[in-house]
């Protein structure tokens, strides 16, 4: 787990700069929070406002970011409202807590922005209860979230935009569907009801911090698709929060609330989470637990007590999402994971066609923006495969064949990466062999998922062997096939990924 964090590639070292950025972008709106004269629980309701913004935000380009960053407030404000204005009247406050849930998931359905403007406003809900805010509060707190909201959008879109320089992200889009069909519809109401027994359970547990057991069991639904990816997401929630309370007991309780070392320690663990997300579930929920301790050492309620209880409050979080994944409307991994390699191995095919469109002469094929959606698609492939490669399955022969599976993919967007390259090189001919070795990929795709839409294209002029670019594309599309040839075996066997 170490190795995976600390060794991980950073191509670019854009998990960096990332976490840097976020941690220049919070610590100024703190600041600015606190020059503004919003106290400790508007520097804190900023602070977490910035860090939904640069963490949450992540729309293909700069432009259509700073759109949803416009947005947050809009979507956040009137949820912050609604459950301040429900402090004093609990069952109403639960249903709309309910609500918000259930909406903000099934807002995923339109994309990175839905799914960005669902999690502010249940986190914006979340922190109000946090807070134990009430209305007459709600100036000082609307203030400290739109110049937090201010601040950091300064940072991310003026002082240090990294992103204008790079090609565009890539969003896998999200699967089609009508009714329950649709995932987003079923992750809304399984999210629903699992946050309803979270909610319960977790006020038997405690009447002041039940919002832990709540928030574990949405952030546990975020980015998964299978009630296998839930219970693995849902068991490194709990060891990661293990973990933070085991540091926080020897970190955070000794330092008693005194602002600047536990203010260092926050931004130690911003960083932490920005530099961790996107390769360890479990360190980013170390960081996340061990920032909300010293958060509520500044708030000068921490004690070991405490840090015990919101262990049990996300193991009853996590309980509550392993319930409503397995028990209402579930998606097992099998049928996640096929709809995911499907889309995989036909991302394949429009990367291999484009570049010999390219090859052709065809100015307007871009293969690299296909070879970046292929990405984007493989790194759905892996979570959804998660389940099956952990370490604690006891299938073996699945594991094998899931780790199979992945292995013979990547090699197809190595081989799929190379021949992007090879496009690019304005002197590269096309010749007959080209067509025929893309036909291949083709038939090769088509054998495994039928038929796909993309065509190479006809031969144009052009001289075999003449050009080394030309012997380099044969090369890439010839371990394209064999790697495509290789997985007949283990996707023939998907019964056995059934979980």
């Amino acid at each position: 787990m170490l190795q995976r964090v600390f060794m991980a590639p950073d191509p670019g070292r854009l998990r960096l700069r990332h976490a840097s950025r976020a941690v220049l972008g919070i610590g100024l709106a703190v600041a600015l929070c606190g020059l503004a004269g919003r106290g400790l629980v508007g520097a804190v309701a900023g602070g977490l406002a910035a860090l939904l913004a640069l963490f949450t935000v992540t729309d293909a380009t700069v432009r259509a970011q700073a759109v949803t960053t416009a947005l947050l407030p809009v979507v956040g404000l009137p949820v912050l409202a609604l459950a301040a204005g429900l402090h004093a009247y609990p069952v109403a406050r639960d249903l709309a807590f309910l609500a918000v849930v259930g909406a903000g998931v099934y807002a995923r359905r339109w994309g990175p922005r839905g799914h960005s403007l669902g999690v502010f406003a249940f986190m914006t809900f979340f922190m109000t209860q946090f807070l134990h805010a009430v209305p007459g509060q709600l100036p000082g707190l609307y203030a400290a979230v739109l110049l937090s909201l201010l601040a950091s959008s300064l940072v991310r879109f003026a002082l240090w935009c990294y992103e204008r320089g790079l090609p565009p992200g890539a969003t896998p889009p999200a699967p089609h569907g009508r009714g329950w069909a649709r995932p987003t519809t079923r992750q809304a109401f399984q999210a629903t009801v699992g946050a309803a027994f979270a909610l319960v359970a977790g006020q038997w547990l405690s009447e002041d911090r039940w919002y832990w057991a709540v928030g574990a069991t949405w952030w546990i639904f975020v980015n998964t698709a299978s009630r296998g990816e839930t219970l693995v997401r849902g068991f490194r929630r709990v060891l990661g929060t293990v973990l933070g309370m085991v540091l926080g007991l020897a970190v955070a309780v000794p330092l008693h609330g005194a602002p600047v070392p536990s203010a260092v320690l926050v931004a130690v663990c911003v960083f932490g989470i920005f530099y961790t997300a996107a390769v360890s579930y479990t360190w980013m929920m170390l960081a996340v637990t061990l920032m909300a301790e010293s958060l509520y050492g500044l708030l000068g309620v921490l004690d070991p007590g405490l840090i015990l209880l919101r262990v049990a409050e996300t193991g009853v979080g996590a309980l509550g999402a392993a319930f409503a994944a397995a028990l209402v409307l579930p998606l097992t991994t099998h049928t996640v994971t096929d709809r995911w390699v499907e889309r995989a191995l036909h991302a394949v095919h429009g990367c291999t066609a484009a570049a010999a469109a390219r090859l052709a002469g065809d100015e307007t094929a871009d293969p690299a923006l296909l070879a970046g959606e292929l990405e984007a698609l493989l790194g759905r492939v892996r979570m959804a495969l998660a389940p099956l490669v952990h370490p604690l399955n006891p299938l073996r022969e699945r594991k094998a064949r899931a780790r199979q599976v992945l292995a013979l993919l990547d090699a197809c967007a190595r081989e799929a990466h190379g021949l992007v390259a090879v496009a690019g090189d304005p002197d590269a001919s096309h010749d007959a062999r080209l067509t025929a070795a893309c036909r291949r990929v083709e038939a090769a795709v088509e054998s495994l998922v039928g038929a796909v839409p993309e065509r190479a294209p006809t031969a144009g002029p052009g001289v075999p062997g003449r050009h080394p670019g030309a012997e380099q594309a044969l090369a890439h599309l010839h371990g394209m096939e064999r790697a495509l040839a290789e997985l007949a075996a283990p996707l023939s066997g998907s019964r056995l990924l059934r979980v």
